[in-house]
């Protein structure tokens, strides 16, 4: 073990167990489910901005957008800050932030108010995403550590299938700035706990901060990022996707040579000759994907195909949040871990993922019987392999670094995500557009084919067409998920075998400064 990797264990890791450590990670879930709400439940009230503030379908895009951008865009340099300046200390930033900002965001008089405020909560969102984690890292011991990540993992789920609920109950009873406030009390007392409850810890001092890698990791995700939100609206070869996909990619591709030459990288990339990391990371992408992808086509299963109302489609999805949850919080995946091992873990869930979004394409498209067994298996699926790759990943990252694992964990989350809906979504509109009737030929979306019919059976062609595209899109999700399964097992097995499944390799630059201290 290099000496940081050494050091910072032994400094890291308190003596013992933290006392308050489950109420510890019960405050920093209800932090965490806050930030995640905040990514979904802004789309309900699209009809009330509109109206209120006479916002523009471009300055709509912007207020959903805005908050995505940001904390994509961040995540590396705030979990390498936390390493830096201390977990408990950029935690509390965060949520001081994340208040302030939703507080301007539900006074917000205007669209660009509105935009500006949401951005302020990218920044303290992507605070909190990577010192939440981190933390878990640093009060749990290997013992305790799988069912507590699981745990915390389990407040995605539960994020994703609440916004849409939480923001319909919210606007059928208050204005659409409700959706804001609700977030200060959480954001106070959150911050009083962590202020009275969560120890400090950082990483050793006397590594220069990488501004540079700081701004190249910045462009390289906002731009690729920015291209996957766009691809949907503006089409994917259209010059704002291209432009903005060539400077992300540029980006990030000048960031991992910069990385590599610095003498104190933000994210060393000899981790990646870690087969456990590749593993873990290749996995943790696709797990997003599917989860992303599915998502996106579960919404539109429910509303377009099967014709649910909003509130009703999202009732609907939510027995896989439910599976996720009592799944992660009775321990299932902790207890596993040990008799299945990490590989074991990952393609049984990814396997179980996969399955379920076969069975919705092929039992769920005429009815909600179908898809329920489908959802259940989903969440079977996340709820074993998600805490698994978030263990696995934080596990091959030296506890100096945990801030940057986090890190890493987001941005392969926000990735994975964006990427299904693009690829799932691009699979869907050319399956649609093949299937369409003469009459509603040419029409790139459900809503434009529906108004250029005539009669009942050229709308139901349409209907089916849709349908079919839906189950195809569902079915090469599920291919992609089963096969990254086996990817990931095989090389995090291989890891096992070669010895390379504890620790990352040091560089000769990170090994230097320990060695000077010592001196």
């Amino acid at each position: 073990m290099s000496p940081v990797a050494s050091d910072a264990t032994t400094t890291l890791q308190p003596p013992g167990r933290t006392a308050a450590r489950w109420l510890i990670l019960a405050v920093i879930c209800l932090a965490q489910l806050t930030v995640i709400l905040d990514n979904t439940v802004l789309n309900v009230a699209i009809p009330s901005l509109t109206e209120d503030l006479g916002a523009s379908t471009a300055d709509v895009q912007w207020m959903i957008n805005a908050y995505s951008l940001v904390q994509s865009g961040l995540l590396l340099t705030a979990g390498n800050s936390a390493d830096r300046y201390g977990r408990k200390k950029m935690l509390a930033v965060g949520l001081v932030l994340f208040g302030v900002a939703s507080l301007g965001a539900a006074l917000a008089q205007s669209p660009g108010q509105l935009i500006a405020a949401r951005a302020g909560m990218g920044v303290g969102g992507a605070l909190l995403v990577t010192t939440t984690l981190a933390v878990v890292m640093q009060i749990f011991d290997d013992d305790e550590r799988p069912k507590a990540i699981g745990i915390w993992s389990s407040v995605n789920s539960l994020g994703f299938a609440a916004g849409p609920l939480i923001g319909g109950v919210l606007l059928d009873h208050f204005w659409w700035g409700s959706l804001f406030l609700v977030n200060l009390p959480v954001a106070v007392v959150a911050l009083a706990a962590v202020l009275t409850l969560v120890p400090e810890s950082k990483s050793r001092e006397g590594e220069r901060p990488d501004l540079v890698g700081a701004l190249l990791s910045m462009i390289g995700m906002v731009g690729v990022v920015f291209a996957i939100i766009s691809g949907p609206v503006t089409g994917w070869l259209s010059g704002r996707v291209l432009v903005s996909a060539a400077i992300g990619l540029v980006g990030l591709a000048v960031f991992a040579l910069w990385e590599l030459r610095v003498p104190y990288p933000m994210l060393d990339m000899h981790f990646f000759r870690n087969r456990r990391f590749i593993g873990a990371v290749s996995g943790g992408i696709l797990v997003a994907f599917g989860m992303g992808g599915s998502m996106f086509l579960l919404t539109q299963h429910l509303q377009l195909v099967l014709g649910y109302g909003p509130l009703d489609a999202g009732l609907r999805m939510a027995p896989l949040a439910v599976t996720v949850i009592l799944l992660n919080f009775t321990g299932l995946s902790a207890r596993l871990l040990p008799r299945l091992g990490t590989p074991g873990m990952i393609v049984s869930g990814m396997s179980l993922l996969a399955a379920g979004l076969a069975a919705i394409s092929l039992l769920g498209g005429d009815s909600y019987g179908g898809m329920l067994t489908g959802l259940i298996m989903m969440g079977v699926g996340v709820a074993l392999a998600m805490p698994t790759m978030a263990n696995a990943i934080m596990s091959a990252i030296p506890p100096a670094k945990a801030g940057v694992g986090a890190g890493v964990n987001g941005t392969l989350m926000e990735f994975g995500q964006g990427l299904g809906v693009a690829v799932l979504g691009a699979v869907l509109n050319s399956r649609f557009v093949a299937l369409l009737p003469l009459a509603a030929a040419g029409a790139g979306s459900l809503p434009a084919a529906l108004a250029r019919t005539r009669t009942d059976a050229e709308r139901t062609a349409v209907h089916d067409a849709f349908a079919a595209g839906i189950g195809t899109s569902q079915l090469v999700g599920a291919a992609a998920v089963f096969l990254g399964g086996l990817v990931a097992a095989v090389l995090l097995r291989r890891a096992e075998r070669t010895g390379q499944d504890t620790e990352a390799p040091a560089t000769p630059s990170a090994a230097e400064p320990a060695a000077a201290s010592a001196e």
